[in-house]
């Protein structure tokens, strides 16, 4: 058990030194052409609207009306019927004034790992803008830099109680502890087809 916790202990002080340089509020990110808006569900789990969800489209929606990108990357999942990630976040953005030419849909962003590696090898970018909450950005930093994608990121704000913060670090260790084995092991996104252009 000791050998456990040593070990995410470990992988999370890494992640978070290895993010440190790349992490940006929103008034002095550098320009990238492309932001990586990552999906998550719109509603929480009482079916109540999802503050992650919204902070993270106010987010992108702000860098694009700044100038600081010029297309958004709405990835997520829908693989069941009845969810689908990229068309709420394409909704949201556009209600929030960015145009839908402006945003592309990456229905297979199923996993941090799927969004980000797709960025690069579907759609092209080897330089990209992350868009999620804080610990997220460094998870999905991490692997963009070991796939060889100058990223940086942008956190948007986390706006939750105290239960649900910690319950979701907890998950986000996990999550940084299954990172590694997948990056060790050379795991690929579940799908990748034909490249687009933006």
């Amino acid at each position: 058990m000791s050998a456990v916790v040593i070990f995410t202990v470990g992988v999370n002080l890494a992640v978070a030194h290895d993010a440190g340089a790349h992490m940006y509020d929103a008034d002095d990110v550098p320009y990238n052409r492309v932001g990586l808006l990552l999906g998550t569900n719109p509603l929480n789990r009482r079916g109540r609207p999802n503050t992650y969800f919204y902070t993270r489209i106010n987010t992108a929606a702000r860098l694009y009306h700044d100038g600081k990108i010029d297309y958004i990357i709405a990835s997520g999942d829908n693989h069941t019927r009845g969810y689908d990630e990229p068309m709420a976040m394409r909704d949201s953005l556009m209600a929030r004034g960015v145009p839908e030419e402006a945003i592309i849909l990456d229905f297979a962003g199923f996993r941090t790992l799927d969004s980000v590696v797709r960025a690069k090898e579907v759609f092209g970018c080897d330089s990209i803008t992350i868009i999620s909450q804080p610990d997220h950005c460094e998870r999905a930093l991490f692997i963009a830099r070991h796939n060889g994608i100058d990223a940086v990121a942008v956190g948007a704000p986390v706006i939750a109680g105290r239960f649900v913060r910690v319950r979701l670090t907890l998950r986000e260790w996990l999550a940084r502890d299954k990172m590694v084995f997948d990056l060790v092991a050379g795991r690929k996104p579940h799908f990748l087809g034909e490249k687009i252009n933006i």
